[in-house]
């Protein structure tokens, strides 16, 4: 029996699973919050539903990392390290260099960080993580999972942007898309659901959260999807702008008196989306508790679902037709009220909801009305499985479903 422990760490956060191969069982999860920051929160639950948290003060990621290894040999979860065979760390950008999942080799490693510029929030942090597990577990097999992958298919026409070509051959100026894992668990969830090949499917998938992003397969391949060369693109999310028009930049840090180019880029990345149209909260469910007394949560909400339906909308017209549409992610899963609001406006394509159906929290379901031509579902993503199975196939542990 193979262990294999999925790592999916973001820059003030460390969330994990160890899985029990080829059952898929997961024998313990957790996360670690706030790292570096006071009141950092330790947390572990085990495959029986009791939980451990521990709170301390600046929790490193160095210290992350021991506590999660210390935790599952005290706790009775692994006898031995040695059972863990395989470490699986999700990665951001992988750019055009790395079109699959791959096994980390110290030149590996350094493309990782190499491609930084691609996923400055995240690929440092990730990478550093690959070097702490190897400290840790230096006989223990580590594998790279890039959520950019997904896209390597992608047809130029929708990964291009209508720039000189030089700077596509010289830089890398692409649309390069992300949650690639997650939508790919997605799209292969669904399409058991369906009880059908991929490759027979025209599928849209929501992966509606704090980042949020819709993805478009034809008959198996990831055609075109919303955020761009950063996670910046696309549509409206909780503090992201989504697309705006380029212009507005140089204009509003005249007007701001902004001199430095990045110090806009965060305003575009943390004061913006739902936070910034509102006022109130990037946080659905507060705008949802406000939209009733403040005009502009609910306008908050009105243009998330409006640009959800854009791209929908736009993808439907690519593709020349929809079987499925799927919402997954802390939104697309748990909030009644925004699918009821994306389906209504879609109804002119077959995508329709029923409310009984619909009044789900985290749970899969088929929520569209019977008999509908297009169906619509929920269905909770699950990343690190994704990133296990791909350990998996790399490392001839257990066989790839």
């Amino acid at each position: 029996m193979a262990k294999v422990l999925a790592i999916n760490a973001g820059s003030s956060t460390l969330k994990w699973k160890l899985f029990s191969l080829p059952e898929e069982t997961v024998i313990a999860s957790g996360m670690v919050d706030r790292l570096g920051l006071p009141n950092s929160k330790f947390v572990i639950k085990k495959a029986g539903g009791e939980k451990y948290s521990e709170t301390k003060d600046s929790i490193d990621a160095q210290e992350a990392a021991a506590m999660v290894l210390t935790r599952l040999k005290s706790d009775g979860i692994l006898e031995h390290l040695s059972e863990i065979t395989g470490v699986g760390h999700r990665i951001v950008a992988g750019g055009e260099k790395f079109k699959d999942s791959v096994v980390i080799t110290p030149t590996t490693l350094k493309q990782i960080k190499d491609l930084s510029e691609y996923a400055p929030l995240h690929n440092p942090t990730q990478a550093y993580y690959i070097e702490v597990f190897q400290q840790l577990l230096p006989k223990t097999v580590q594998v790279a999972v890039f959520d950019t992958s997904l896209y390597a298919t992608m047809p130029e026409v929708n990964y291009l942007y209508s720039i000189p070509y030089e700077y596509y051959e010289k830089f890398g100026a692409r649309k390069y898309g992300a949650h690639g894992t997650s939508h790919r668990y997605v799209a292969h969830r669904t399409a058991d659901i369906l009880g059908k090949k991929l490759e027979d499917l025209k599928l849209i998938t929501l992966h509606l959260g704090s980042g949020a992003s819709i993805t478009a397969f034809d008959h198996g391949e990831a055609i075109d999807t919303s955020m761009g060369f950063t996670p910046l693109a696309g549509i409206t999310m909780s503090t992201r702008s989504g697309d705006i028009d380029a212009s507005l930049i140089p204009f509003l840090m005249r007007h701001l008196g902004i001199s430095d180019v990045q110090d806009f880029i965060d305003i575009l990345n943390h004061k913006s989306g739902l936070l910034g149209i509102s006022g109130v909260s990037p946080d659905m469910r507060d705008l949802d508790a406000a939209e009733a007394t403040n005009r502009r949560a609910k306008l908050a909400l009105d243009v998330f679902a409006n640009r959800v339906v854009k791209y929908v909308g736009s993808y439907i017209a690519e593709m020349g037709g929809l079987d499925a549409l799927v919402f997954t992610a802390g939104v697309g899963e748990n909030s009644v009220e925004m699918r009821a609001q994306i389906a209504s406006q879609l109804g002119y394509f077959g995508v329709t909801v029923d409310d009984d159906k619909n009044d789900v929290h985290g749970q899969e379901r088929m929520i569209s009305k019977d008999g509908a031509p297009v169906d619509v579902l929920v269905v909770p993503t699950n990343e690190e499985l994704m990133i296990v199975r791909d350990v998996a196939r790399l490392t001839k542990k257990a066989p790839i479903k």
